[in-house]
């Protein structure tokens, strides 16, 4: 069967991650999690000291790009890919309040961008491949030959996140993270550079009202459409 390219975008907390490792998995594809490589490079910025809650240094984190290494390595125990930062690695780090709250400051400077974008799109230059992000399909891959757009309202997308951050025993409230994710919604929609949008020719799914297995059977049903077409 002919491999495609599976670009999934879509608001912060909709579950864009978890239906592209498990769609990678089952068609046997490199799944790509773009948000954490741009989360891996807020944290850098963190650890340096170029980005807080009230200061950026965007010219000293540009300038230090080129020291900034990421890669992904599989964990055959978890069944996908994990971040590395330099070697080093950060995927717990990167999940954290902390790296959400400052990481579409991050994703706004295009020079971050176009580095990340670059190395996106050379992951993907044979083909099957599922990744997530922002601007996957408008940007990164807009010759996919399939694109889907996740959504869901921001008070269901706050709980599954408070709901997961809670699991992993970090101090945080509702609340706390209904304003990241309404801040994040506003920053991604209204950047400058490749601004959160719905691709012309995406497939948008509300998964408000879906479980996770409904959600996986209808794209793996859009996936079967366009592979037994071609």
């Amino acid at each position: 069967m002919k491999k495609i390219t599976i670009a999934i975008d879509g608001f912060s907390s909709t579950g864009k991650s978890t239906l592209a490792k498990e769609l990678a998995n089952h068609l046997g594809y490199i799944y790509v999690d773009s948000g954490a490589m741009y989360r891996a490079v807020t944290l850098f910025a963190m650890q340096n000291g170029y980005i807080k809650s009230d200061f950026f240094d965007k010219e000293t984190l540009v300038n230090s790009l080129s020291a900034i290494k990421l890669n992904f390595k599989f964990n055959p125990d978890l069944g996908f890919a994990e971040m590395y930062l330099n070697d080093v690695n950060v995927e717990n780090e990167i999940r954290t309040i902390e790296v959400s709250n400052l990481v579409s400051k991050v994703a706004e400077v295009s020079q971050v961008r176009t580095k990340l974008v670059e190395q996106q799109q050379e992951m993907g230059k044979n083909k099957g491949i599922v990744m997530d992000g922002r601007d996957i399909a408008t940007v990164v891959f807009p010759d996919a030959e399939l694109k889907i757009f996740m959504n869901a309202s921001a008070q269901t997308r706050a709980q599954r996140r408070y709901d997961e951050l809670i699991s992993k025993g970090q101090d945080v409230t509702f609340e706390e993270v209904l304003n990241n994710v309404q801040e994040r919604d506003y920053i991604d929609t209204h950047r400058d550079d490749s601004p959160l949008i719905i691709a012309d020719d995406a497939i948008e799914i509300d998964n408000s009202y879906l479980n996770k297995k409904e959600q996986f059977d209808l794209v793996v049903e859009l996936v079967n459409d366009i592979t037994n077409s071609i």
